[in-house]
């Protein structure tokens, strides 16, 4: 710890200013790199979940009742997760 003190003991401005902005860009540039935003939940209604997979409303119903798809909802309204539903798929091997 001494050392670091005498180190910046011997700095002046101008090069604690220039070392100060070395490692704040070199800390920017990795978050930069490792830095994803996360995408928000796309909510889907029974509606458009049917339109996706080409059935009725009532399979969507079914399917939910039957826990293949998980349901939310708010207040009177029920959504479906954009992502669970595309992860609902099953791959089948042929």
């Amino acid at each position: 710890m001494e050392n670091a003190v005498t180190q910046l003991h011997n700095l002046t401005p101008n090069d604690l200013v220039t070392l100060f902005d070395e490692v704040v860009s070199k800390k920017l540039n990795d978050l930069k790199k490792h830095f994803q935003p996360k995408a928000p939940t796309e909510l889907l209604t029974r509606h458009e979940v049917a339109k996706l997979f080409k059935v009725d409303i009532s399979t969507i119903h079914n399917w939910t009742k039957r826990g293949e798809i998980q349901s939310y909802s708010v207040g009177s309204r029920i959504y479906y997760k954009r992502s669970e539903i595309e992860n609902s798929l099953i791959k089948l091997n042929k």
